[in-house]
C-alpha cells in the first residue's frame, strides 16, 4: 500500500512570525533583515513580494522599489520558540515527523488519515488548527512520496492544499519551469537551460537523460527519477526525545564545500567523543545548515546500526553535506545522533569500521590503567622479547 506523506511549510514563516509580535504591520509591506541600507532581507511577507521584494535583496534596492517597506531585525530566538510550538502542535497527529527546516516538515499520516471520511479533511484540521493556535498560516502538499509531497506544496501558497499523485505529474508537475524542481541548485539552472532543459517535463524525458547525466554527475540519475515521481517515502526521524548534537557558528560565512567539509569532520569528532563519554550510541545522523540569511535546513539519514563510530557518523553526515550544500554561504553548521541508547544495552555486532572493545589488548591496557605500574602483559610479547635478543 502506497504511503500517504504530507509536506507542511509554514507561509513566509520569519515575516508571520513578526506580524503576530507587531498585528500593526498586518497587511502592510513587512520585511526582516538588517536595519542597514548596506544589509539584505531575510524574508518577506505576502504584502511586500507583490511590490516584487523577495529574500537575500538588498535593502537599499527593496526601499527604492517599495518606499513604504516597514523592516524589522530578525528575532531569532522568537522564531526558535515559535517552531517548536509549530513541531509540538504538530505531534498531535502523528510522531512519524521529519523536520526539514525551521518551518517545514514532512508527516506521514498513511494510519491517521484512515480516521477521516474524506482524506483531505486530515490536512485541512492541521491546517486550520495551526493558524487558531499560533496564528500561522501553511501550505500542505499531499503524495505518496518526499519530492511530489514538497512540490504539492509550493503550488500553492500562501495557504493552499494540493494533491500531487503519479498519475498526475504528467499534467501538473512537468509544465513546470526546471527552476521550480526541488534539488536543482541556481548554479545549475543556466547550464541546463544552455543545452534546452526548460521544464521538469524536459528533465524527466528519457531522451535528455544521459546529457543530464554528463552535466551533472552523480546527483543527476536520483534527480531525474524524481522527476518522473519517483521517490523515497521513507522519513527519517528519532524513535526517542532525546539527541546529542555539536554544533558552531562561525566568525566568517563558509562558501565552499571543501571548507565545510573541514567543520563538519571536526564537529563530527567531537559529537562522537561527547556520545562515547555519555555511554550513548544511536542510529539517526542529522545535520543542520543555516545560511548568511538565517534560512535552515535540517537533513538527516538513520544507520543501519547502533554506532558512535567517527568513521560511520561522519561517512552518513558527509553524504548529507555533500548533497545538500549550496555556494550560498553558511554562518552555522550542526550534527547531531538521534535514536539513542545506553551503549551497555545494546546487544549488536559491531560492524567493520568498529574495533571490538574486548580485546586482549584494551582488557589488559583497562587493567593496567587502573594499577601504578604496567605488571601484566601477555605471554606472547615475553616470546617476542626472547626472539629479539637472539
Amino acid at each position: 500500500m502506497a504511503r500517504v506523506l504530507f509536506h507542511i511549510d509554514i507561509n513566509a514563516f520569519f515575516a508571520s512570525a513578526e506580524e503576530i509580535k507587531h498585528p500593526e504591520y498586518k497587511g502592510l509591506p513587512l520585511a526582516v533583515g538588517s536595519l542597514s541600507s548596506r544589509g539584505v532581507l531575510s524574508t518577506a511577507n505576502y504584502a511586500a513580494r507583490e511590490f516584487g521584494i523577495h529574500s537575500a535583496m538588498p535593502v537599499f534596492e527593496a526601499l527604492k522599489i517599495c518606499p513604504e517597506l516597514n523592516i524589522v531585525q530578525g528575532d531569532y530566538n522568537y522564531y526558535r520558540s515559535l517552531s517548536a510550538q509549530f513541531f509540538q502542535y504538530l505531534h498531535r497527529y502523528s510522531n512519524m515527523i521529519e523536520p526539514a527546516s525551521i518551518d517545514e516538515c514532512f508527516m506521514d499520516v498513511t494510519d491517521t488519515i484512515k480516521r477521516y471520511k474524506r482524506p483531505l479533511d486530515l490536512a485541512v484540521q492541521i491546517q486550520n488548527g495551526v493558524y487558531e493556535t499560533l496564528g500561522l498560516n501553511v501550505s500542505i502538499g499531499v503524495a505518496p512520496n518526499r519530492f511530489l509531497a514538497k512540490m504539492a506544496s509550493d503550488m500553492k501558497k500562501p495557504k493552499g492544499i494540493t494533491v500531487l499523485r503519479k498519475a498526475e505529474i504528467e499534467r501538473k508537475l512537468w509544465p513546470l519551469p526546471i527552476e521550480e524542481m526541488v534539488g536543482i541548485g541556481k548554479k545549475t539552472i543556466p547550464v541546463l537551460k544552455r543545452y534546452g532543459i526548460q521544464t521538469i517535463g524536459d528533465f524527466a524525458c528519457p531522451d535528455n537523460e544521459n546529457l543530464i547525466l554528463r552535466l551533472l554527475s552523480k546527483s543527476g540519475y536520483s534527480l531525474i527519477q524524481k522527476a518522473r515521481g519517483n521517490s523515497s517515502a521513507q522519513l527519517n526521524f528519532s524513535t526517542t526525545h532525546k539527541s546529542i548534537s555539536i554544533s558552531r557558528t562561525y566568525p566568517s560565512d563558509i562558501y565552499t564545500l571543501n571548507d565545510a567539509m573541514e567543520r563538519l569532520k571536526t564537529l563530527a569528532d567531537d559529537l562522537c567523543r561527547k556520545m562515547i563519554q555519555e555511554n550513548q550510541k544511536g542510529k539517526l545522523v542529522s545535520i543542520s545548515l543555516r545560511d548568511t540569511n538565517f534560512h535552515n535546513i535540517v537533513r538527516s539519514v538513520p544507520l543501519q546500526t547502533y554506532t558512535n563510530a567517527y568513521v560511520i557518523v561522519f561517512e552518513a553526515a558527509s553524504g548529507l553535506l555533500e548533497e545538500n550544500f549550496e555556494e550560498v554561504g553558511y554562518r552555522h553548521i550542526g550534527v547531531s545522533m538521534g535514536s539513542l541508547k545506553d551503549a551497555n544495552r545494546i546487544l549488536e555486532q559491531p560492524s567493520i569500521f568498529e574495533t571490538p572493545i574486548q580485546d586482549t589488548d584494551s582488557i589488559l591496557a583497562q587493567l593496567n590503567k587502573k594499577l601504578d605500574h604496567k605488571n601484566l602483559f601477555k605471554a606472547s610479547d615475553l616470546l617476542k622479547k626472547g626472539n629479539e635478543h637472539e
